[in-house]
């Protein structure tokens, strides 16, 4: 786990719009919208959201809603950045999880915060190495990234802990779901737009409990490489 990101740097503090006391609302806001783990909310409150984002919606960065990080992708909404880390540790914090959407890095960097290893799949280039230079800038050792296809996810560093997808497929990608250990934990929005559930599966051996948590919208999980 990591929790010493720079944060003592001016522009991770923020100020404004971006400063602690609008963190502090955004957790409020969460609190009442019933995350209730404390270690997902402190670190929802000391991790600073604006500088995943363009300066130009910075301002904007502790509301809870999605943002456009270019390239047709988002930075998803705070309150589900929360709801997925609370879910994937709710039964005892992992030690490597997979997350296949790297994005803009926040929810590497929350959940890095939380676990010991995250590992995590970007299928496009511009992407990561915006992501990289953050985790880099913000001193995340324990996030290791990789510019592929999130549906093969990473076999050669599995299997995992547990798995969560920032993308909404209409199932599973069968290489990915295989790379988790037994007793593992998968979070994931599935369906196609307009109809997306976020789903927790446990597995059991060959046996896969799933549990529908709830509507939710994702960009879609795509293949190939940009």
């Amino acid at each position: 786990m990591n929790t010493l990101f720079g944060a003592a740097a001016v522009s991770a503090r923020g100020r404004g719009v971006t400063s602690q006391r609008a963190r502090d609302r955004l957790v409020a806001t969460l609190r009442e919208e019933g995350i209730r783990d404390p270690r997902v909310l402190d670190v929802i409150r000391t991790t600073p959201r604006h500088l995943f984002l363009d300066e130009a919606l910075a301002a904007r960065a502790y509301e809870n809603t999605a943002l456009p990080i270019g390239l047709g992708q988002t930075i998803s909404q705070p309150w589900v950045v929360a709801r997925m880390t609370e879910l994937l540790i709710e039964r005892g914090a992992p030690q490597r999880v997979l997350e296949i959407g790297t994005g803009s890095g926040y929810q590497a960097a929350v959940l890095a915060q939380l676990v010991d290893t995250v590992f995590t799949v970007e299928r496009i280039e511009e992407l990561l190495r915006k992501a990289r230079r953050l985790f880099r800038n913000m001193k995340f050792d324990n996030i290791r990234s990789r510019h592929d296809d999130g549906n093969i996810g990473w076999p050669a560093e599995g299997p995992f802990d547990a798995i969560v997808l920032t993308a909404a497929g209409e199932s599973l990608p069968r290489a990915v779901s295989a790379q988790l250990v037994e007793g593992g934990t998968v979070v994931a929005p599935l369906g196609p737009a307009g109809a997306q559930r976020l789903m927790r599966f446990t597995r059991s051996g060959d046996a896969w409990e799933s549990e529908d948590l709830g509507a939710v919208s994702f960009v879609p999980l795509l293949g190939g490489i940009g």
